[in-house]
């Protein structure tokens, strides 16, 4: 199996042998998924690539190492395995973040497109927004602020009821997704008279029956 296929791999299994690395593994492997990340050209994406491969061969051999459980997956045509690429590593492990694979890797995507802010930009003192993950660093999706740049008081409850610092992701598709009752998104609602239905309309979401 090539290495960009070795990490796509990876990716596809991170779920049951992620934990399983050694912490000083982990580590070297970030650096190396980041420097793959950040390669100012061709040779240097392959040569961090290629000590990505090797660091999870060694680390987890029954799993990457030759004849190993993982790298014995079939590899498509487009290098994926089982949908997964080698870049949704990165996004498992730097990231943080589960939207990776052939089913939230759109969903990551279509929620990073969503005009939003570095987390930088922000004020001190604005906690209890979504942060989303991304490179580069952490993005704040736009409609959670106000046109002055403050933070819209119903975005807090709202967030809040979402449990938006423990899914991020699940909270800003909430936010940015059609709502079958309001034929809209809900974040379409926000700075409208209509915005008043939302803590309710997210209590309905997360009680318990």
């Amino acid at each position: 199996m090539n290495p960009d296929a070795v990490l796509a791999a990876a990716a596809a299994a991170w779920a049951r042998v992620g934990g399983t690395l050694t912490p000083a593994d982990r580590t070297a492997l970030g650096e190396e998924l980041a420097r793959r990340r950040g390669a100012p050209g061709p040779a240097e994406h392959r040569a961090a690539t290629e000590r990505a491969a090797a660091l999870l061969a060694t680390g987890l051999p029954g799993e990457f190492g030759a004849g190993g459980r993982s790298v014995a997956l079939p590899v498509a045509d487009s290098g994926t395995v089982a949908g997964f690429t080698a870049d949704d590593l990165a996004v498992l492990l730097l990231d943080g973040s589960p939207m990776a694979g052939p089913v939230l890797t759109a969903v990551r995507e279509r929620l990073l497109a969503a005009p939003s802010v570095p987390q930088s930009e922000l004020a001190s003192g604005s906690g209890g927004l979504i942060l989303l993950s991304a490179e580069g660093g952490a993005r704040v999706p736009r409609f959670q602020l106000a046109p002055d740049g403050t933070v819209r008081p119903v975005v807090h409850t709202v967030n809040h009821l979402l449990d938006a610092d423990l899914d991020p992701w699940g909270a800003a598709d909430w936010w940015l997704s059609p709502h079958a009752w309001l034929g809209a998104p809900p974040a379409d609602l926000l700075g409208t008279p209509a915005e008043v239905q939302l803590p309710d309309l997210a209590r309905l979401l997360t009680e318990e029956f």
